[in-house]
């Protein structure tokens, strides 16, 4: 069979047929079975592949990276602390206020138990697989960010796909201008740390928000 149909079977699968089914009303444990099937399938390659994306140790662009990053971050946390404000203002910092314990608790199980496999699956893997399925780089950010947003569909919420599609759109660029799974992850976690901390994680179907009941 062509390799090109054989990519473009293991694309479907992975990122659309797999995503998609976790939307359905079946059990919790298939779900995370196939999940869990599915990062290890994924590491295993990643491990096995010749050009060796996994590369912890590395000359990174550090300077840039951060210079970057710092404004796009101000931009974020003015614009969604500007919006808790106006949607839900008595959920502003509400959770690192009212129980730290949990708070810190849930940046660390968010950054390695989320944020890092995610990472590996749909910027490392993803484009060390299929990259050459989509030759022009602003189409490859695109996908990449649509098929990001649509791992997240399972949330059944509008403001999780958009805020994920423009996540998407970021962390593309970033893997694409670094090819590091480390800054694309400090990345990822620092904007959804954030959301969580300036009061969005009710509106994001976070968990722990009892903390902010009224």
């Amino acid at each position: 069979m062509n390799k090109q149909l054989l990519l473009g079977a293991e694309f479907l699968i992975f990122f659309v047929v797999l995503p998609v089914s976790f939307a359905w009303n079946y059990s919790i444990w298939i779900k995370a079975g196939l999940a869990l099937a599915g990062l290890g399938y994924i590491i295993a390659r990643l491990v096995k592949d010749p050009t060796k994306p996994l590369k912890w140790f590395n000359s990174y662009p550090w300077k840039s990276f951060l210079k970057r990053i710092s404004l796009q971050f101000v931009i974020i946390a003015m614009v969604t602390t500007l919006f808790v404000l106006w949607k839900a203002p008595a959920s502003l910092f509400c959770v690192p206020k009212s129980d730290p314990q949990l708070f810190i608790s849930i940046l660390g199980v968010y950054t390695f138990l989320s944020v890092w496999p995610q990472e590996l699956i749909y910027r490392t893997y993803f484009f060390s697989r299929f990259e050459a399925l989509f030759p022009n780089k602003k189409v490859l950010i695109f996908v990449n960010a649509v098929i990001f947003s649509l791992a997240h569909i399972f949330f059944r919420n509008t403001l999780v796909s958009v805020l994920t599609f423009i996540g998407g759109l970021l962390f593309a660029y970033t893997y694409l201008k670094t090819r590091s799974t480390l800054l694309v992850s400090i990345e990822h976690a620092i904007y959804g740390n954030w959301l969580f901390t300036v009061g969005m994680g009710d509106m994001l179907a976070f968990p722990g928000m009892d903390a902010c009941a009224a």
